[in-house]
């Protein structure tokens, strides 16, 4: 897959077929206040592989919600085009999105978003049912997940009578229990205190040794950041930094501090492959 970025074009290194979960080219989000344009998102580009855990970090107000937003289809944007398992999603309607975030994307957000009108067991199960599984299979699926990310003696209870690691725990399996290709977390410790905040990071960093599913984090907390394979910065809409987080001693992220890129130009989509960063080649273009 290229792209062209202004006078540069991007060249996505060669992929197994199938194994590219995400591919964001040459993304621009911008949006009307008053008389002025603001943009939040300007080019940016990225590749995800199966297996990925990639953290992006940089200062409030930098495009990272918005970059997210648009990579899980929850908002459109105003050029470049994202593609999820190799289907473009720039044509695709409201009811086609919605479909897409149902069966191929899980979602975690600071604030739980759990419905508080429903039981746990209720809230985990929503996605499968909307999906029209069978009940059966839904009350297996639930218990399974409950019992993995350790609420299984909540299952009755509403939201409000959860604590806040309970809710994220919740959120969580909420978030993977229809097996998404991609998992999306927006500051998923953010409301919790350190020891959650742990336990939370790593839940996320099982399901990604266990299922394969890509990960893309949004964080301020630098220890968060650090369990990802890859951590990728912003500033003003765009890439500015990648390096990779150190391997763990057993090698279990799968990412080696030898492919570390301690400044990598916007134009340089990451390939994440597996959780090991590559530097696509970038060749210069003659001016039009």
């Amino acid at each position: 897959m290229g792209c062209t970025v202004g006078r540069l074009h991007v060249t996505v290194p060669a992929i197994v077929e199938g194994m590219s979960v995400l591919q964001a080219c040459d993304l621009h989000k911008r949006y009307a206040r008053g008389d002025t344009e603001v943009t939040a998102v300007a080019g940016v580009s990225l590749t995800l592989e199966r297996g990925a855990f990639v953290a992006l970090v940089g200062p409030s107000g930098c495009g990272k919600s918005t970059l997210l937003h648009l990579c899980g289809a929850m908002d459109r944007p105003t050029a470049g085009e994202v593609r999820l398992d190799g289907r473009s999603l720039a044509d695709l309607d409201d009811d086609a999105l919605t479909r897409v975030r149902r069966t191929r994307i899980g979602f975690v957000f600071q604030t739980f978003n759990l419905l508080p009108t429903l039981t746990v067991g209720e809230n985990v199960g929503l996605p499968l049912l909307l999906a029209g599984r069978d009940p059966r299979e839904v009350t297996t699926r639930v218990g399974e997940w409950a019992e993995r990310v350790g609420i299984s003696h909540r299952l009755d209870h509403v939201p409000a009578q959860l604590s806040g690691g309970e809710a994220q725990r919740t959120a969580i399996a909420r978030a993977v229990v229809h097996d998404p290709v991609l998992l999306l977390a927006d500051e998923p410790t953010g409301n919790l205190d350190s020891a959650n905040g742990r336990r939370i990071v790593e839940l996320v960093h099982d399901v990604n040794r266990s299922s394969g599913a890509a990960v893309l984090l949004v964080t301020h907390d630098p220890t968060v950041a650090a369990a990802a394979a890859l951590v990728l910065e912003m500033r003003d809409g765009r890439l500015v930094a990648a390096a990779d987080a150190k391997p763990d001693p057993d090698g279990a992220r799968g990412a080696s501090s030898e492919t570390a890129s301690d400044a990598v130009p916007s134009e340089a989509a990451p390939t994440v492959r597996g959780g090991i960063a590559e530097a696509a080649s970038v060749t210069e273009r003659p001016a039009s």
